[in-house]
């Protein structure tokens, strides 16, 4: 069995073909799925998503790109963190310095209010960082951030290192399977077996052979796939590690023993 550690199902893409979204997770034997919030303004569609359905959980936060945004406070997420019990994490939060210029202020004091709400709630935080990554590891390591994941990895060795010094996983999207990633796959072969977890970003980077296809939950085994060949490993073998770290990390999440149709 897989985890989707990371998907947007609210997304349109994914939410007007819901049923054989599901569907096609359970015919990969793709168990669980993560559905990220990005907005204020679309939080209760994921928390509404969980809900409806047992092997869905979901998170509660505002992306780093749109400045305008309207904003969760820290008290905010934390209260809806613990009266929902299908919130199961913080984000996604951090920094992006590819789509946003000038004055950033307004950046780090929204990752600063979601890192507070992890720490206050132990929730792990889920991580996007975008040509930020020394600035991103500066203000985890200033606020203290007791861990997380960093999503949809695009960094290299330096910062998987930085990252896991820091107690946090690393989760792998189809961008490794790109044939332009070696930076990525580098810092694939070095990321032990106990801090990988696998993700879709769907209904983004679809990865080979789905690739320029909208990607959902069922491709994270094409992921999967690509890691146990560039690691060395068994497909067995990452299946297990990564549900196990997922399970360790999202530890509200309970574990099952069977798909969901």
């Amino acid at each position: 069995m897989l985890i989707d550690s990371h998907c947007h199902l609210n997304f349109p893409d994914l939410m007007n073909r819901l049923p054989e979204v599901l569907d096609n997770m359970a015919a990969n034997d793709v168990r669980q799925a993560l559905a990220i919030s990005v907005s204020r303004d679309t939080y209760t569609q994921v928390q509404a998503l969980a809900d409806a359905h047992e092997h869905i959980f979901c998170t509660v936060g505002v992306h780093p790109d749109e400045e305008n945004a309207a904003e969760f406070l820290a008290e905010e997420m934390i209260a809806i963190a613990q009266a929902q019990p299908k919130v199961v994490g913080i984000g996604e939060t951090g920094l992006d310095y590819h789509w946003c210029k000038g004055d950033l202020t307004w950046q780090h004091d929204r990752f600063r209010a979601h890192i507070q709400a992890a720490n206050a709630t132990k929730l792990p935080l889920i991580i996007h960082t975008r040509d930020a990554g020394h600035d991103t590891l500066d203000v985890l390591r200033a606020e203290k951030a007791h861990g997380g994941v960093i999503h949809c990895f695009t960094e290299d060795v330096a910062f998987a290192r930085g990252a896991l010094d820091l107690g946090f996983y690393i989760s792998f999207s189809g961008i490794v399977t790109f044939k332009n990633a070696q930076q990525i796959q580098e810092a694939a072969k070095f990321v032990p077996q106990d801090r990988i977890l696998v993700e879709t970003d769907a209904p983004f980077l679809a990865p080979v052979p789905k690739r320029g296809k909208t990607n959902e939950p069922a491709y994270v085994k094409h992921t999967a796939e690509f890691l146990a060949q560039l690691r060395g490993e068994t497909f067995a073998e990452v299946e297990q590690y990564s549900c196990d770290n997922f399970y360790r990390l999202f530890d509200q999440v309970p574990r099952i023993d069977k798909a969901f149709i």
